[in-house]
């Protein structure tokens, strides 16, 4: 089993995290301006991964985001919209905004337990159907039981099914440890991973600031050993302005302004489009 964290000189202490957490948060009522809920606004992933979605559910959504400019005058559009793999065509076909990213959940998702060939042909015909991302589930299976080789090994060979299209892969944080957490950061991006995801939303709990400065200090020292940047993605109970806001700030402290771009950074949200639509229109809003 390797240790990917002593790989990049990585030592974990909770009073470090504590203590950097609690600086960040002097910082938040400075940072709940309109200009950074739109910056907010424009890294959401828009998601809808419910067994009830149809293809006109889908539709609908992403026709409101069409018609985004026209009813909320200055303000970005998400940067993607998230499906199931077999919704992808119907976001492909109803999409007019060419900033706007299909993406897809593959791999077996949530649960990442299905065979490898499996989660490599849903993630390439994902693509094939038009999706630009791909959001996949580290093996926790192989990870937890020590075989990180086998869950680096199902990475690559997804990146390598997906071709150009970027990949997303989710940690699961919530059922791992702080230095579990810091080895499957630095694992998925020695594999091959584009973006790092705390969760996919459906186990307890899920996206944690402790989680995020963990990934993000991940993502700071592979970019110094490397020269490659990793993208950071919070999913999973984030609902609130406040809560945007809060993760908006994490990234900034350690990561710095140039990560702060949809290139970068997203977070995974549904209900915080409208919250966040309410913030900046001083109202409640329910586009979505």
């Amino acid at each position: 089993m390797m240790d990917y964290s002593g790989k990049y000189d990585f030592a974990i202490h909770t009073e470090d995290i504590a203590n950097a957490l609690r600086e960040i948060a002097c910082t938040l009522p400075s940072l709940q301006t309109p200009e950074v809920w739109k910056q907010c606004f424009g890294a959401i992933d828009l998601t809808t991964l419910n067994a009830t979605d149809t293809a006109e559910k889908v539709r609908t959504l992403t026709e409101r985001v069409n018609r985004l400019p026209e009813q909320f005058a200055g303000l970005p559009s998400v940067a993607a919209i998230c499906v199931y793999p077999a919704l992808v065509s119907t976001v492909r076909e109803t999409l007019a905004v060419a900033s706007v990213q299909i993406a897809a959940v593959g791999a077996g998702f949530p649960a990442s337990q299905t065979f490898l060939s499996v989660k490599c042909d849903e993630c390439r015909l994902a693509v094939e159907q038009g999706a630009m991302e791909v959001d996949v589930v580290l093996s926790l299976g192989a990870f937890l039981a020590g075989d990180y080789a086998a869950a680096a090994y199902e990475i690559m060979q997804i990146r390598q099914a997906i071709g150009k299209a970027r990949l997303k892969v989710i940690l699961e944080t919530g059922a791992l440890s702080p230095t579990q957490i810091a080895d499957a950061a630095f694992l998925a991006m020695d594999a091959g991973a584009d973006f790092i995801k705390t969760s996919t939303g459906k186990t307890d709990p899920a996206a944690t600031p402790e989680a995020a400065w963990i990934m993000t200090q991940c993502i700071r020292r592979f970019y110094a050993e490397t020269g490659r940047k990793v993208g950071f993605k919070p999913a999973g109970g984030i609902v609130s302005s406040d809560d945007a806001t809060l993760y908006y700030a994490i990234v900034r402290h350690v990561l710095g302004d140039e990560w702060l771009t949809p290139a970068l950074f997203r977070l995974g949200a549904s209900r915080m489009a409208n919250n966040l639509l309410g913030s900046l229109m001083g109202k409640t809003i329910m586009y979505f």
